[in-house]
């Protein structure tokens, strides 16, 4: 244990569930986990008790990426811990393909309907479509103008279009809005919808005060801190100090709360975890802008804020939070950003 996992408490840190097993963390509240086919290799998800129109069954909270093991996983899940009721409905939080991946199959399988935010929602219908501007290939000319310039590297990426596709080969075809402040019955308990971003168009984190508890998504991650980069359909963004911004919303919400995180245990020190990553986002920003003494693209950045081999899917995450820190930065006016003769940008102190 690190020392800042030393300084958050993992209540259940002996009890994780294997695929398609659950655990009860409070009444009517299961956690279960499903694999993922890369480097960060689970999803942690949720069910809750509920009762819609007078009918028994449960909620889903996430859903994870379109494959057979995971198929296979949730077939365990309906018989086991579900005991055979359906699904009454299935939340996502974001639209990333872990978390929305098997929506339709759920939702189809069990005539439900899908509760998004409307940024979730539209992203998600506009990536499974693969349209211009979203798919794998608009990052090749946006990765490029930042610094990118490995040929075999770029020709990977450009091959990528169809890689949400892959993961998240439908979105139900209409949903149910969730918005800021929003209260869901769900169980005999009220759940308030708190949105987030940066990390994704308009994240939902789901607070239960009777329960005290709070499903936080990717939004408060306990050993690492959430990805927050700046993609090619949103070039000009500054997604970082949305993030650093939407972290303010849970500070009203009680130290001991059990957070309930994408990835990684559940854990208490939720006010503690905040400040980390303030802490975190703080030292990088720190880093970057003495690196930028001279000029720096975000490709010369990725390798001070990321200290280890990276492989093509992850440097994509590594470039794009490179360059959220130095859109942070310059768009607080401690550094310029101008265009050199080889048409890449970069960043250099005020």
């Amino acid at each position: 244990m690190n020392h800042l996992e030393s300084q958050l408490d993992y209540p259940l840190r002996q009890t994780i569930p294997a695929p398609g097993a659950t655990h009860e963390l409070a009444p009517g509240l299961l956690w279960h986990r499903m694999p993922l086919p890369f480097a960060l290799d689970h999803i942690n998800l949720w069910l809750l008790r509920d009762e819609i129109d007078g009918v028994g069954g449960w909620s889903a909270l996430d859903c994870g990426v379109a494959n057979d093991a995971t198929r296979a996983a949730w077939e365990r899940v309906f018989t086991g811990g579900m005991g055979g009721a359906p699904l009454l409905r299935v939340l996502a939080t974001h639209c990333h393909p872990d978390h929305i991946g098997l929506s339709d199959w759920l939702c189809g399988r069990f005539g439900a309907p899908l509760w998004m935010s409307a940024g979730e929602y539209g992203f998600a219908r506009m990536m499974s479509a693969a349209l211009p501007g979203v798919d794998g290939s608009a990052a090749v000319p946006h990765f490029r103008r930042h610094g990118l310039a490995d040929p075999a590297l770029l020709e990977r990426l450009q091959t990528r279009r169809n890689y949400y596709p892959s993961l998240v080969p439908a979105v139900p075809q209409s949903y149910r809005r969730m918005q800021d402040g929003q209260l869901i019955l769900a169980g005999g308990r009220f759940w308030r919808v708190i949105c987030g971003f940066g990390h994704s168009p308009e994240h939902v984190a789901l607070h239960c005060a009777d329960l005290g508890v709070l499903i936080s998504g990717d939004m408060v991650l306990p050993r690492i801190s959430t990805n927050v980069s700046v993609f090619a359909i949103e070039p000009e963004g500054n997604p970082l100090q949305q993030y650093l911004d939407s972290l303010a919303r849970f500070t009203d919400l009680p130290e001991d709360t059990l957070v309930l995180p994408s990835h990684g245990n559940p854990f208490r020190g939720l006010h503690t975890r905040i400040r980390q990553l303030r802490e975190h986002h703080a030292a990088r920003l720190g880093e970057v802008l003495e690196a930028c003494r001279a000029p720096q693209s975000a490709a010369d950045i990725v390798p001070l804020m990321f200290r280890r081999p990276l492989d093509a899917h992850q440097l994509t995450f590594a470039l794009g939070e490179a360059l959220a820190h130095l859109h942070k930065l310059w768009v607080d006016g401690l550094l310029r950003r101008s265009a050199g003769g080889d048409g890449v940008l970069r960043f250099q102190l005020a």
